[in-house]
């Protein structure tokens, strides 16, 4: 459906239209006024080492000197307890009745605290924050009493930031105007369409009782004027704009799910819904697995949603659950627009193929930034877009700097391209491809899986021994050991080439291995640490988005992650997608006729294997240009499927013992002919 025909549906529906964009100003308008506007005010707090301690060279008796890690542990049992119901009863009896949050400081790693009171009265605001400010020392004090602390070994408390004057929030209240508007023009687009679909089913029945009655009727539909756009199209641009704008540039407002490739993707999803309710696409049958997979982790999302706005949660929580949301509307919107929306195989193809192209740009990418030691994308600046992860900047591992090229972190980096690469492998020997030269069909391959060893994270590595595994030993022995020896040159090269980056990576699986590595003692740590979140809400979890790294930590584990935000439920729809996609590559390589589909079978498998194995190391899904991958795959493997399903030739039976039509019976094989009688 072209813009043109989109436009024309429009213009033909303005009474539907116009009064909801009526409606949503009016609402917008009376919603504005009569919020009220919220102020919030903010202190920091440090903890100091008893007076004891204190005297420690070279502190020579400075407390604020020996304000040193150890105490971190202190602060966090601090946060907790004020964080507690029986804190919030106390405070509330102090005069605290508006809603207040205490966390660590953003970008410390020290025992220093931040008190946030938010509310709609200014004087009110700064006199609660004065209260809680005081109130932490007394909560401290009374926890180390109750312990029987010795005065001379008590911990102390020491405004490092008094409360400030409270400063209006109105960011958030134009959030809440913003989404009345979306809601109210969203809502008047979808029904318009609907009232479309209905005028048309209406005009198509008349129109066949009157040619069945023998009456006039109409000669036909007008021809569309305009260009056709496809979902390929649509997709194009998505993958365009994941691949080519960092993913840290967000829309000022909607955090990491805000970049311009996701707002692309739901306003793609509005197009596949007015081409849907218009009757001028239909999803093509076969197809419907990754849809059911998505709906059960829709399902799942939605429990947690409810579930986070019952528990009574702060209000970041309460922005990261809309904004998880959002991403649901984003994942949703890749899987229904290729699983439902390319009905033709062709530019199935050819949108797989852009996907590669795409990817192996990024990758050299990630060349640039490793050999000269920058990131690309920190010099990339786009007006109106904001960086939602300020913290992260170019990262060194040993004597290396990891690139991320336009990614957020190294780490997606390399599970982007991990999942990219048995596609990459599958369209060099692809024989429809033979006519090109030799360096377009293996330069994808050979950036993609050069760029993975440079990220020195076992992520990637594991990623690309996965690829290996599952596909070398599916290819005949001429290919696997000519394979084989192409990676033992590629070792060989970057051992010459990059000096001690192949020592590098084995030391961190050797330190792995031994449990001698910090940064893995520091993940397993923190599996115990989402056990009581876990217990709290196990089945529903606390709200996609809500486990905030700012009020919790980071968990660098999906499962674990999926576990404290969407409980049991999100964890079994999460393996079940990841199991459909392994499902999916085994059964296009069953039922494939021709070895070219066979391997693009095994790469739909090993690329979802990928998926469920790396995610165990990173929260995958919390980095949208992954996330987008890992999606736009499982539901392009979907559609292969439903594909190869229909070109399949069917048995005979004894029920159906013709063939179906168009499918042509074997030649029987010739027979020999009978020996001449003899002439008597």
């Amino acid at each position: 459906m072209s813009i043109r025909e989109m436009a024309a549906v429009l213009r033909r529906r303005w009474y539907v239209i116009v009064p909801a964009i009526l409606l949503s100003l009016l609402a917008a308008l009376h919603l504005y006024r009569s919020v009220p506007v919220a102020y919030q005010s903010q202190s920091s707090v440090a903890l100091l080492d008893s007076s004891a301690a204190a005297k420690l060279p070279p502190a020579f008796g400075n407390p604020i000197s020996n304000a040193g890690g150890a105490l971190v542990v202190t602060a966090d049992v601090l946060i907790r307890t004020l964080s507690g119901a029986d804190a919030a009863r106390e405070l509330h009896s102090l005069g605290v009745t508006d809603p207040y949050t205490v966390g660590f400081a953003a970008n410390t790693s020290g025992p220093l605290l931040t008190l946030t009171v938010t509310g709609t009265d200014r004087a009110k605001v700064l006199e609660e924050t004065n209260t809680l400010t005081a109130f932490a020392g007394e909560q401290l004090n009374a926890l180390q009493a109750a312990a029987k602390v010795q005065p001379a070994y008590m911990v102390q408390t020491a405004p490092v930031v008094l409360p400030q004057t409270p400063v209006p929030q109105l960011k958030s209240r134009y959030q809440q105007v913003l989404g009345v508007l979306i809601l109210g023009v969203g809502g008047g687009f979808v029904l318009s369409f609907v009232a479309d679909a209905l005028t048309a089913a209406r005009r198509r029945r008349r129109e066949r009782s009157a040619a069945e009655s023998g009456g006039p009727g109409r000669a036909g539909r007008r021809r569309s004027r305009g260009r056709h756009v496809d979902a390929t199209a649509l997709l194009t641009g998505y993958l365009a704009l994941a691949f080519f704008i960092p993913s840290n540039l967000t829309l000022p407002g909607l955090g990491g799910v805000g970049t311009p490739a996701n707002v692309f993707a739901l306003l793609a999803l509005f197009w596949y819904l007015a081409t849907w309710l218009t009757g001028r696409i239909r999803p093509a049958p076969g197809t419907r697995l990754p849809r059911v997979a998505m709906w059960l982790l829709a399902v799942s999302v939605l429990a947690s949603y409810v579930a986070n706005a019952g528990r009574g949660s702060v209000r970041k929580e309460l922005l990261g659950a809309d904004r998880g949301l959002i991403a649901l509307l984003v994942w949703v919107s890749l899987v229904v627009l290729v699983s439902a929306g390319i009905q033709d195989r062709a530019r199935l193809d050819v949108l797989l193929r852009r996907a590669v192209v795409m990817g192996t740009i990024v990758a050299a990418v990630g060349f640039y930034d490793f050999f000269t030691a920058t990131n690309i994308a920190d010099s990339i600046s786009i007006p109106g877009l904001s960086s939602g992860v300020p913290q992260i900047t170019t990262l060194d591992r040993g004597a290396f700097t990891r690139p991320r090229s336009t990614t957020a972190q190294p780490l997606e980096f390399g599970g982007m391209l991990a999942l990219l690469l048995p596609f990459a492998v599958q369209q060099a020997f692809d024989p429809a491809r033979r006519h090109l030269r030799a360096w377009r069909r293996w330069a994808p391959v050979a950036l993609m899986g050069g760029a993975l060893p440079l990220t020195v994270s076992r992520t990637s590595i594991i990623g690309a021994l996965i690829v290996i595994l599952v596909m070398v030993p599916r290819w005949k022995p001429q290919r696997r050991w000519s394979a084989i020896g192409v990676l033992v040159g590629a070792v060989a090269c970057f051992k010459v080439i990059i000096p001690g980056l192949i020592g590098t990576i084995t030391a961190l699986f050797a330190s792995f291995l031994t449990n001698s590595d910090s940064s893995t003692q520091a993940r397993t740590v923190k599996y115990s640490a989402i056990v009581p979140y876990l217990d709290e809400r196990p089945l529903a979890g606390r709200g996609l988005g809500t486990f905030l790294p700012e009020l919790y930590f980071f968990t660098d584990n999906q499962y674990m992650l999926t576990l404290a935000e969407t409980g049991f439920l999100g964890l079994v729809a999460l393996l079940f997608l990841f199991l459909t996609g392994i499902h999916q590559g085994g059964a296009i390589r069953r039922l494939a006729g021709g070895e070219s589909d066979r391997e693009l079978g095994q790469a739909f498998f090993a690329s979802a294997l990928v998926a469920l194995v790396v995610s165990a190391t990173f929260d995958a899904l919390s980095f949208p240009m992954f996330a987008g991958m890992f999606f736009l795959t499982i539901a392009a493997g979907g559609s292969y499927l439903g594909f190869i399903r229909r070109a399949a030739p069917k048995p005979r039976s004894v029920e159906f013992p013709c063939l179906p039509a168009g499918q042509q019976p074997p030649s029987p094989s010739p027979r020999p002919s009978p020996a001449p009688a003899p002439v008597r």
